[in-house]
């Protein structure tokens, strides 16, 4: 019997268990991503206070750049002869970032549990890092730094927006 899957065998050198390693830290990065960048869409459309205009604007930018980066990272499960995520499902089986749903946030909270979001993205990130170097997976490695910066500014800046004084 033909392997169903054998069509998505993409070639890679990267051997088996390494590249399964790798996809599997891509694939909760990609869940987290999906998560974070929700979040940031659902505080951006409910965000109110004094600040209102600059927070909506800045989460706005900063779910844009989530967004952006999750193309690339589920191509780089795929170019490592993997499968990623497939639905909504398989995010919330994934995501460590834990959902907000309550009716109401203030904008100091928004900026704070999205500052620790991102700041444990971060986290993920650096370890994938370590994983993507052993497997000796250069792309995704230079990647990653991209990704960690892109997180690691995000954090700050909705720590300097959420500064008093």
């Amino acid at each position: 019997m033909a392997d169903p899957a054998a069509p998505l065998k993409t070639p890679t050198d990267i051997k088996t268990n390494a590249a399964k390693t790798v996809a599997q830290a891509l694939n909760g990065i990609l869940a987290d991503s999906f998560a974070i960048y929700f979040k940031t869409k659902n505080f951006h459309w409910h965000v109110s206070g004094p600040h209102f205009h600059d927070y909506h604007l800045m989460l706005d930018a900063q779910a844009a750049q989530i967004f952006a980066t999750t193309d690339a990272i589920a191509e780089r499960v795929r170019k490592t002869g993997n499968t990623t995520l497939r639905s909504i499902g398989d995010v919330s089986r994934h995501q460590t970032i834990k959902d907000n749903d309550a009716p109401f946030v203030s904008a100091a909270d928004m900026l704070a549990e999205l500052r620790d979001d991102n700041l444990k993205l971060v986290e993920s990130l650096r370890e994938a890092k370590d994983i993507v170097d052993d497997a000796k997976d250069n792309a995704t490695s230079g990647i990653l730094d991209e990704w960690t910066d892109q997180a690691e500014e995000r954090a700050w800046f909705l720590f300097e927006a959420s500064r008093k004084g």
